[in-house]
């Protein structure tokens, strides 16, 4: 296999210098399990796969895993016999993991749809699976992500392993929302909450994936900073193009203003101007938007809320609408409303 196909099938915030250094001072130190925990975008699916590769490697340097021994390459065919991955079926096909033989043929057959939670069956073949000998002499890992779609049976069969670990087996759980984790599940790991880069090594590292230097800034702004989440948004690229504009696009009603969007990016765009109305309304600094985009009066903290409320609530049903057109259009006339009332009250203020 070339180096460059060995590179396309990791992560490729597995090579960004913030996530390399937060794996050399975890394997600096000694635990059994790791909870890697923070906000998307900032690489826990890549730390928590540069560890394990660390952790089976035979060649291993302080630095990491030598990317070039039986193992790695073992890893980058998605074939360890020593790795066990946990996933939500969906993400798992989508990052080129197998699933077990019994569930892809269930999904071949069409008895059921790929499971978006981490299934208790995949949990019960992992804690099977524990208990084998290593099969390199390495030692055995299994890689959890994200740990919080786990539901209550699933981790609690993990528990008592996780626990115990038999032999040589370690854990990765990494999680974009480790407080929906059990509190048992959280108190049987070591934690490492993720580091944010600075924007000149964000914007770097963009630049190195191919994205311009113009819209790597837009990017990163509007996914808060996270890298990983600016990359995505950078790839689809319509909804960036045009999200300085979006506020005020929405203040005139123009429902197209929406439509580079899919439901569920469409109400966390809304869920991102109405973030940063809340905060300069408490006087905080906006994240996603630059204070310019926005309203120029803070607007009433409880009209805010409301809308919070309405959009989170919105959130819940945006991957299936009953009908996406009747969404989106009341999505952008309810915006309309919030920040033509900021319009309103800059025009009602004294001059």
């Amino acid at each position: 296999m070339s180096a460059d196909l060995e590179q396309d099938l990791q992560p490729a915030e597995t090579r960004a210098p913030w996530i390399a250094a937060q794996r050399e001072r975890l394997l600096a130190q000694r635990g059994h399990a790791w909870l890697l925990q923070g906000p998307s975008g900032l690489g826990q699916y890549a730390l928590g796969l540069s560890l394990v590769r660390a952790w089976l490697c035979e060649q291993p340097t302080e630095q990491g895993a030598c990317g070039h021994c039986g193992s790695c390459h073992a890893i980058d065919v998605r074939a360890h016999a020593d790795l066990c991955v946990l996933m939500p079926e969906v993400q798992m096909m989508a990052l080129g993991w197998p699933l077990p033989e019994k569930a892809q043929a269930e999904i071949d057959d069409k008895k059921r749809k790929p499971s978006r939670e981490i299934r208790v069956e995949a949990m019960r073949d992992a804690v099977e699976f524990c208990q084998r000998t290593s099969a390199r002499g390495r030692g055995k890992a299994v890689l959890v992500y994200p740990a919080e779609q786990m539901n209550a049976i699933t981790a609690n069969a993990l528990l008592k392993t996780l626990e115990e670990p038999p032999g040589d087996t370690r854990f990765v759980l990494a999680s974009e929302a480790a407080h929906q984790l059990l509190p048992t599940i959280r108190s049987r790991c070591l934690t490492h909450t993720m580091a944010w880069p600075d924007a000149d090594q964000a914007q770097a590292w963009l630049a190195q994936q191919g994205v311009e230097a113009a819209m790597a800034a837009t990017a990163l702004q509007a996914a808060g900073g996270r890298p990983g989440d600016a990359l995505a948004l950078a790839r689809e690229g319509a909804g960036v193009a045009a999200w300085s504009q979006l506020p005020r696009n929405l203040a005139r009603g123009d429902v197209a203003a929406l439509a580079a969007f899919s439901a569920p990016d469409a109400v966390s765009a809304l869920q991102k101007i109405c973030h940063d109305l809340m905060a300069l309304a408490s006087g905080a600094p906006a994240r996603y938007f630059s204070p310019a985009d926005l309203p120029g009066k803070p607007l009433s903290m409880a009209l805010l809320a409301d809308w919070s409320r309405e959009l989170v609530q919105a959130a819940r049903t945006a991957e299936h609408p009953f009908n996406n057109g009747l969404m989106m259009e009341a999505l952008a006339a309810r915006a309309r409303g919030v920040l033509l009332s900021g319009q309103r009250a800059r025009a009602r203020s004294p001059r």
